[in-house]
């Protein structure tokens, strides 16, 4: 089935969107948890199923892996979660989405200068595609951390937008929504780095509202400072002042975010 990639006029539909991670009372929890960077309280829930069940122990060691990439603290216990996770594997979509987080893990840490962990996270990431089929769920999810690595490792915005459109038809098709937030929010900001003014603001824009209607706090503050990148300077204060005041309202998480509001606050 053909599958639209973003451009300016045409945004892919995007079914109504209702909780990300299902709709059993455990999933609701976590995800209203996950929603509100309560990433601690969200894991402690899965705890008890993560003893035995791959899959919850795989999702648990991706909540805390997050909460690593938001708030650049809680390396050890990500590192611990995601060990049990890989013991507990028990076949290949198992081990792939098991060694997805662990290159995300990799990527984050060198990102934010913790430690430098790139030929690690090449490395996970490499056996992830290894051990992931093209059609499984987890695919569009490693195609995406692979454009991270082409784009803030390697500098290869060319590689890095490839594997973005990859990771957007994929999330389209998985009707992953989350997972779209993303998708426009990167290639938008590729589309800004090469002067495409009217395409970064419309997947800027498309970001923000997925994200809004999914009720995913914790990631709407730099949703509204990347739109204010690409909007009118009138929008653009207004835009900035909102997402200052949720990220305070977030306890300043992302902790990343903070350079770029203040440099944004100086410039205006």
């Amino acid at each position: 089935m053909p599958v639209t990639v973003p451009r300016p006029a045409s945004a892919p539909e995007v079914p109504a969107v209702g909780t990300v991670e299902g709709d059993d009372p455990l999933d609701r929890a976590v995800w209203r948890l996950r929603c509100r960077g309560c990433w601690d309280d969200a894991a402690a829930l899965l705890e008890p199923h993560a003893v035995r069940h791959a899959p919850s122990a795989l999702r648990r060691a991706a909540l805390l892996v997050e909460r690593c990439v938001f708030t650049a603290t809680g390396w050890a216990e990500a590192e611990d979660a995601l060990r049990g996770a890989e013991a507990l594997a028990g076949d290949d979509d198992e081990r792939g989405g098991a060694a997805c987080e662990r290159g995300h893990l990799a990527y984050a840490a060198t990102v934010l200068g913790v430690r430098d962990r790139a030929d690690e996270a090449r490395s996970a990431l490499g056996r992830a595609a290894a051990l992931l089929a093209p059609a499984a769920a987890g695919r569009p999810l490693l195609d995406f951390r692979r454009g991270l690595m082409a784009e803030h490792v390697a500098d290869s915005p060319d590689s890095a937008r490839a594997a973005y459109r990859r990771a957007h038809a994929g999330a389209t098709a998985h009707g992953d929504h989350l997972l779209l937030s993303f998708t426009w929010r990167h290639l938008a900001g590729l589309a800004l780095r090469d002067g495409e003014l009217t395409e970064a603001r419309h997947g800027f824009a498309e970001s923000l509202r997925i994200r809004e209607e999914l009720g995913f706090l914790i990631g709407t503050a730099p949703a509204l400072a990347a739109l204010a990148d690409a909007a009118p300077e009138a929008d653009a204060d207004r835009l900035r002042a909102e997402a200052a005041r949720l990220f305070r309202l977030m306890g300043g998480v992302p902790t990343w975010l903070a350079d770029h509001l203040s440099t944004a606050g100086t410039a205006t």
